[in-house]
């Protein structure tokens, strides 16, 4: 491939592609410029073997339904120099009685064909919007062998993004968190908890461009994600028509090295994780640049079928800890008070500052580049896939051994009907987030201090949306302001969990440390402990994370506004929560409509939420008193009735 090098120096738009759909072999390359093989030509349909899904990515699965269309994707590496080749795509569909020029192999009513661009930078927004203007001006030549145009896209794109840096509000145009979070609101939080599992989830709505933006989205609220978190994101082989050979029995026995644990087991190695946290290299080690025991991966981005699948040490876990308590005791007092805050002062949520911060190191063991906090988290490496569409070819990565886990999108019925291949579904038209596990889901519930954050997020969001001069316009509420509170939120994040195992090793040193892991969730960090991007994080050292202070950003005494907000939260995700609403929609519905009969139906409707209402509060509080002792919440009020 070495006319492929030669494009990466070029600039960083590798091709234009376009595809359309034949009547009698399906999607295929129509046309690439420069071609996507160096000896075939220009209209040349042969595909590299690592990118045989791309027309039907490029071309998405029941596309014929939308007049246009937009699309997200991501494709392996061609070669071991690469990293993740990002996708954007066009669609559009026109009359054949239209056209000016008809081709012999058009036989439909309709022509339908997509223009792609393949690209070395996650600009999504900004690629799709100059993209879109050119298949309007294709399209409107009538006369699909005019090609002119799509080579001087190529040359334009790569003369306007040569040099162009990762930063800015360029990586995130057309990804609204806003938006989001007037969508899914407090359920934004658990998808950040979710992915930060690594667990498989499938995002799932039509059409594509809705499902794609909202998955980037949500990637968006990870700090440095889209920027640098995403190069090996990719890394997955096609399905082969042939049986496969040896060397997926030596990618299956590669990663049973990886340290990975189901949620079942997660109660059982509770107390071995405690000694293996113990074991832990000691802050003053880790300050003093002593890296021996961190080996660097084999190459900057290690696929995750051929590489070895732990790169830590396993002596790292068998120093000591401590030479002298007294040290964590002298550091501990030094420290300011993180449960200072009274009950009656107000909360807030201000962003750190961003000095310094902007400044990017490969990592040692990621292998990513990485700010001086070691984001972006490397969440999508060693097997862990982001595909914000997945094709229906491509089901075979969802129960694919060398496959650890994945965030994906799709618009075929198919996923969503099997369940068993993902450990959650998130139908985005519903905004629901479908956890199948009910051990995955107690990790995943949300504690008072994450029920206070999401809160804030959303009345900051809300608070000038009837306004049309001032909706979006300030900082609070903004998109850069939501993403600047998640910033904050896995700072802090991280501190409180590495804090006892960096510095307090002995834990009767520090009085409040169940306190601070509760705010978060006890058997969400235990879960969390487990993970690669966390062991990756911890393996290594950040200066800048000695300016966070450890503990929740809206940690603090309960009061009554949190067991309403508990109670809020209660009533619009559990099922009797939902036949109480239902209950007092057809209480209002019946006052509307008969107003002669206004006791008899009132007094139906009142009865039929009588019912709901009390029990639902009887088993309100269960629950809680499972979850009390690694999450202590609020006392939930008795069950009460509601009086007609």
């Amino acid at each position: 491939m070495e006319s492929q090098g030669r494009d990466e120096v070029k600039g960083p738009v590798l091709h234009i592609v376009v595809v359309g759909f034949h009547h009698k072999k399906g999607c295929q390359v129509e046309f690439s410029y420069p071609p996507l093989m160096p000896d075939e030509g220009h209209d040349s349909n042969i595909l590299p073997e690592e990118w045989k899904y791309l027309p039907f990515l490029a071309l998405p699965d029941g596309a014929h339904n939308y007049q246009e269309d937009t699309v997200f994707f991501h494709l392996p590496p061609l070669s071991d120099d690469m990293k993740c080749v990002y996708g954007v795509s066009c669609y559009r569909q026109i009359e054949a009685k239209a056209l000016k020029v008809r081709q012999a192999d058009v036989t439909r009513e309709t022509v339908q064909k997509s223009v792609c661009v393949l690209s070395r930078v996650p600009l999504y927004g900004l690629l799709q919007a100059k993209l879109q203007l050119i298949t309007h001006a294709y399209f409107e030549e009538k006369d699909f062998s005019q090609i002119s145009i799509l080579k001087e896209l190529y040359d334009h794109m790569n003369g306007s993004l040569r040099g162009s840096t990762l930063e800015g509000s360029q990586v995130y145009l057309g990804l609204s968190p806003r938006d989001l979070i007037l969508h899914f609101r407090h359920k934004v939080l658990i998808l950040f908890k979710l992915i930060l599992l690594e667990k498989k989830v499938l995002f799932y709505v039509s059409p594509v461009n809705r499902l794609v933006g909202t998955l980037m989205t949500v990637l968006s609220l990870f700090p440095g994600m889209i920027e640098h978190g995403l190069v090996d994101s990719s890394h997955y082989r096609p399905k082969s028509s042939v049986s496969e050979d040896l060397s997926l029995a030596e990618s299956v026995s590669g990663a049973e090295e990886f340290v990975s644990v189901s949620v079942a087991d997660i109660a059982n190695t509770a107390l071995e994780l405690e000694g293996e946290d113990a074991a832990q290299p000691t802050a003053e080690s880790l300050s003093s640049g002593d890296n021996n025991h961190l080996k660097p991966p084999s190459r900057p981005s290690p696929e995750s079928s051929e590489s070895d699948w732990e790169t830590l040490d396993p002596s790292v876990l068998e120093e000591g800890g401590c030479k002298d308590p007294a040290e964590g005791k002298e550091a501990a007092s030094e420290l300011p008070d993180a449960f200072a805050s009274e009950p009656g002062t107000p909360i807030t949520v201000q962003p750190q500052a961003v000095s310094g911060q902007g400044a990017v190191t490969q990592g040692l063991v990621s292998g990513l580049e990485e700010d001086q906090y070691g984001l972006p988290l490397p969440i999508f490496t060693k097997g862990y896939l982001c595909l914000p569409y997945m094709a229906l070819q491509q089901h075979h990565l969802l129960s694919d051994v060398t496959v650890r886990g994945f965030v994906a999108g799709a618009t075929n019925i198919l996923f969503r009907q099997q369940r068993h291949l993902s450990d959650a579904i998130v139908e985005v038209e519903e905004a629901r987030v479908q956890i199948h596990d009910p051990e995955l889901r107690k990790i995943l519930s949300l504690t008072t201090a994450d029920l206070r954050f999401a809160d804030y997020l959303v009345k900051h969001v809300t608070e000038n949306r009837d306004d049309v001069f001032l909706d979006g316009t300030g900082w609070e509420g903004g998109d850069e302001w939501i993403r600047a509170q998640f910033t904050l939120y896995i700072h802090s994040l991280l501190i409180s969990a590495g804090f006892f195992c960096h510095i307090f090793l002995n834990l009767n040193v520090f009085p409040d440390n169940e306190r601070l892991l509760a705010d978060y969730g006890a058997p969400f960090i235990t879960a969390w402990k487990i993970t690669h991007n966390y062991r990756v994080w911890f393996s290594n050292k950040h200066p800048a994370m000695a300016a966070i202070t450890p503990g929740h950003p809206f940690q603090g005494q309960y009061s009554v506004a949190d067991v309403k907000l508990r109670l809020s939260h209660s009533v619009q995700n559990s099922e009797r929560g939902k036949k109480f609403g239902n209950a007092m929609m057809t209480t209002s519905r019946s006052v509307v409509q008969t107003g002669k009969a206004v006791g008899q139906s009132v007094g139906g409707a009142l009865t039929s939420a009588k019912s709901a209402m009390s029990s639902w509060f009887s088993t309100l509080a269960q629950p809680a008193a499972v979850s009390a002792p690694a999450c202590p919440e609020p006392a939930t009020e008795p069950a009460m009735e509601v009086k007609p």
